[in-house]
């Protein structure tokens, strides 16, 4: 029986993986590296690194490396910045489910930019606990963030679900022995998912699967 919800947050609860990516293309085109989805795919939602061996490649140090994180950050932040990016009707199935199972958020966004996108959605107040890329060592597809959340949760490992929508968070969960639907995006949809419990087709089966039962 599941006790415990584990939400991932970018391309499941918030539209904003592809602005991610044009925040990241940006900075990268600056100094001469074309990013594309099919690389973005692959680095960061299949094997969960970032683009940063491309710029040592072109010969920047450690602290050039660090300007472009800042940057990237920045671009980020203006492309969040005061938009309400929640996916449709994310809400709903978030208020069907909180009476019923306890709820975390697990993500790799940085805590800044989460609250930032969830001030302007009001989806915090369903969550018992967010655990934010701060709070662990390693990030997805390493399971560390799934574990952590299943610590908070108090629940044991049968008793969680994750909600996924990128292979490399479907990594992490079935690697921290847990049950995982994904639900697939535009720039996730070509992954391997074949480890999944479920693969839905939107958010709102979530709440219709588990309220049947």
């Amino acid at each position: 029986m599941v006790r415990a919800i584990l939400w991932d947050n970018d391309g499941v609860l918030v539209d904003t993986e592809h602005l991610y990516f044009l925040a990241t293309r940006e900075v990268m085109l600056s100094i001469g590296v074309e990013i594309t989805e099919e690389i973005y795919r692959n680095i960061f939602l299949k094997e969960g690194i970032g683009p940063w061996h491309f710029a040592r490649e072109k010969g920047l140090g450690e602290n050039e490396i660090d300007n472009l994180k800042k940057q990237r950050n920045q671009v980020y932040t203006g492309l969040l910045s005061g938009k309400n990016y929640a996916i449709d009707g994310a809400e709903d199935v978030l208020m069907k489910l909180k009476p019923h199972y306890i709820m975390g958020v697990v993500t790799s966004a940085r805590r800044e930019h989460f609250e930032m996108v969830h001030k302007v959605t009001n989806f915090l107040k369903y969550f018992d606990f967010v655990l934010t890329i701060e709070d662990y060592a390693k990030s997805k597809p390493d399971p560390q963030p799934y574990l952590e959340a299943l610590k908070k949760s108090g629940v044991a490992s049968h008793e969680a679900l994750v909600i996924e929508d990128s292979q490399r968070g479907l990594i992490a969960a079935k690697a921290a022995g847990l049950t995982c639907w994904v639900i697939p995006t535009g720039l996730t949809m070509a992954s391997d998912f074949s480890r999944a419990d479920k693969v839905l087709t939107d958010i709102h089966e979530v709440a219709s699967l588990l309220l049947a039962k």
